[in-house]
């Protein structure tokens, strides 16, 4: 009986997921809107984030906008915003707030890609860990008489080749990141 690759594929993806969930966040010059997905606000006594209490709208290459539902809680999000690490100010115009993304510099540019590369260096760490618990169970089956030395290596195999796999979409994912931030 061979491994069942399918527990590990599940989590492979899972981390290639949450690295692309991060890099999201990864300010590149453009207006991006997820940027303010982890920022909150305090509506009602409760956090609130912003994305569920307001539209939010890349308008330009440059500029977020964000046009609350309740004009009443613009004020609160600006300062939820400010608090933030967003590291923008948003410009408030009484009806909805601005914020503009500004051109990074060369130095900008060069650290943000540094951060990326140890982000997706990371990711490959986790990937070669979910490789590393696949072996182990391979080795326990093998050990409990539930597969033969076939069946191991191919099971290892199989493991191995689903590993490179979704460290080629790490690099993939890398590269782009990285060529999106030096094109800014």
């Amino acid at each position: 009986m061979k491994l069942d690759c399918k527990e590990f594929e599940e989590k492979m993806k899972k981390t290639i997921a949450s690295y692309q969930d991060a890099l999201a966040l990864v300010r590149a010059g453009k207006a991006n809107p997820l940027i303010l997905n982890p920022v909150t606000f305090e509506y009602y006594g409760a956090p609130t984030p912003i994305n569920t209490m307001a539209d939010i709208k890349a308008t330009d290459a440059r500029t977020v906008t964000i046009v609350p539902y309740d004009a009443s809680t613009l004020k609160a999000i600006e300062k939820a915003i400010l608090a933030s690490d967003v590291g923008i100010t948003p410009n408030n115009d009484g009806k909805c707030l601005r914020l503009v993304f500004p051109q990074p510099t060369e130095e900008r540019r060069k650290e943000l890609s540094k951060q990326v590369q140890k982000q997706g260096e990371e990711t490959k760490v986790a990937l070669r860990n979910i490789r590393r618990d696949a072996n182990e169970k391979i080795k326990k089956m093998k050990k409990d008489s539930e597969m033969t030395e076939d069946e191991q290596k191919a099971s290892e195999k199989n493991v191995q080749d689903l590993t490179d796999k979704y460290i080629k979409i790490c690099d993939d994912v890398t590269a782009n990141k990285t060529k999106e931030i030096m094109a800014v």
